[in-house]
């Protein structure tokens, strides 16, 4: 049986690719990330590869790569692409799947479709990744009001950056929700500090 865990953030470029890495190691998973938009650097996926030294079968195919970093709806359209969500359903697989999503909730999929209305599709949970640095209150709270405003299960919450102990109890009181843990910044991201982080900082039986 799959268990599933969807990793988003409340906004893009906040080390969710990171969070979702440690995820993966840390709950001996597989990754998969639906839809890559942006290949100049490189992928998500290949990101993850590198940070958990997996190998290639921990590793579910991207169901679209597109070329440039925007939202998906207009990466697709500059690639002259159709984005059909039928073929995002969630892959079959077995024990546990970590799901990266393309930046923030409501990013557009298509012109019709936003990113969370897949999310109550797939019926999975999220884990909701937060800056610590400040507006991420707002950021946050927003976040998780969209999440219950279309019925979607808010596993917890994982913060990255530095400790700001203060904003991340306003946002647990606020929003009566689980902080699963905190990934600070790291001088050297790679298997060994992710694996440390996780059993440090985070608890395997929180995924349960």
């Amino acid at each position: 049986m799959t268990k599933t865990f969807v990793v988003a953030g409340t906004d893009t470029g906040i080390g969710k690719t990171t969070v979702a890495a440690m995820l993966t190691l840390g709950l001996n998973g597989r990754y998969w990330k639906p839809i890559q938009s942006g290949t100049l650097d490189g992928t998500d996926s290949e990101r993850v590869r590198t940070l958990t030294a997996l190998p290639d079968d921990r590793f579910v195919p991207e169901g679209y790569v597109l070329s440039q970093p925007l939202s998906p709806h207009r990466a697709a359209e500059i690639d002259g692409i159709e984005i059909e969500t039928t073929r995002l359903a969630l892959p079959e697989t077995s024990g546990t799947l970590i799901v990266e999503a393309a930046g923030g909730l409501l990013v557009p999929v298509t012109r019709r479709t936003l990113q969370i209305e897949m999310f109550a599709a797939w019926g999975a949970p999220v884990v909701l990744c937060a800056r610590t640095a400040l507006g991420t209150i707002n950021h946050t709270l927003l976040s998780i009001e969209a999440l219950r405003n279309r019925s979607v299960a808010l596993h917890g919450l994982v913060f990255v950056g530095d400790d700001n102990a203060d904003s991340i109890r306003t946002i647990a009181e606020f929003s009566d929700s689980r902080v699963l843990g905190r990934l600070p910044w790291l001088e050297i991201i790679d298997r060994a500090a992710l694996l440390r982080v996780f059993a440090e900082r985070f608890r395997s039986k929180d995924f349960e």
